[in-house]
């Protein structure tokens, strides 16, 4: 499955970041086929008729590039396909830039690495699947320890978590507390890190062992080998990897999707402005349908947002 490439040039997918800069190791897209942005003639001050252009940071207008952060390993959210970044997120940032008037840029490095790129100012903006809460808001860890100056978030899309176990669901697992005495396989860093450790706590001494993997092809490998009974991830993504995976022959979800909460796009906190023109752009892609059709093209329409929120995420 490939997303539209019209208009696209390419070089060379909640999650949590605690310490390092993004490491750029994957794909590169630009995006964007709304008007494109040109010198003016006198100033060289960078120009465009698209409708919100003149809503983004001087800085950002000059660029003609919004810079984004993202870890292209979710499909259907984020993946790469023939060395381009593809999928639901990529989708919505064309249609974003097509009412901002500048070209979305996407770097795929480690998922724990993305909000402490915003921090440095390496990437404008992270948009990865990432759910949005309190935690991520405030730049705190696991403990409630500050750790850095937290990230806005600009809501987009809303989703639950879902179990991903082999074909045939062998272990029975139908919830989070049929995994006590058993051992499941997770990203670092991620939410669904931080789901494992809440439900570990529960079991006590029926104990629950979690295996962290750097990725979440990682986790999946480890439980398509019997190595651990479940893989835990978005809902979009779980049903996603199921169908897909080898035909459909290795995975299958288990149970019912819980906790659900909205994936955001995160920006420093010290640049409200850009953070205020995605949202008012989200919104006008919303009303003008561009948005649903993303969502209608990768069967994700019930997780649509009425409107674009500012750290609505708990």
């Amino acid at each position: 499955m490939t997303a539209s490439t019209t208009c696209r040039t390419t070089a060379a997918r909640s999650r949590f970041a605690a310490v390092g800069a993004i490491a750029v190791a994957g794909a590169l897209i630009l995006t964007g086929c709304g008007d494109q942005t040109d010198k003016g003639s006198d100033t060289g001050t960078k120009t465009s008729s698209a409708p919100l252009f003149s809503k983004l940071p001087k800085k950002i207008q000059d660029a003609g590039v919004i810079k984004v952060g993202t870890d292209a390993s979710y499909a259907p959210m984020e993946f790469t396909d023939g060395g381009k970044v593809t999928g639901v997120d990529p989708d919505i940032a064309e249609a974003l830039s097509k009412q901002l008037g500048v070209k979305f840029e996407f770097a795929s490095g480690t998922f724990d690495g993305l909000i402490t790129s915003v921090y440095t100012g390496r990437q404008d903006a992270i948009m990865s699947s990432i759910t949005d809460n309190k935690k991520r808001q405030d730049g705190l860890d696991d403990k409630g320890n500050k750790i850095g100056k937290g990230v806005d978030f600009v809501d987009y899309f809303s989703s639950g978590v879902s179990l991903l176990v082999k074909k045939g669901n062998p272990q029975a697992i139908k919830s989070l507390d049929d995994l006590c005495g058993k051992t499941v396989a997770v990203q670092r860093g991620t939410i669904y890190e931080d789901t494992f450790k809440a439900q570990a706590d529960k079991c006590g001494d029926k104990k629950l062992t979690i295996q962290a993997f750097d990725t979440d092809a990682e986790a999946q490998t480890r439980v398509k080998s019997g190595g651990a009974v479940a893989d835990l991830n978005d809902y979009p993504v779980a049903a996603y990897i199921a169908k897909t995976t080898d035909g459909g022959a290795t995975f299958e979800v288990a149970g019912s999707q819980s906790d659900v909460g909205v994936f955001g796009i995160g920006v420093s906190k010290d640049n409200t402005q850009l953070r205020d023109a995605l949202k008012e752009a989200l919104d006008a892609i919303i009303k003008d349908g561009s948005y649903g059709k993303v969502l209608e093209k990768w069967n994700v329409k019930e997780s649509a947002v009425k409107q674009a929120t500012v750290n609505a995420g708990q």
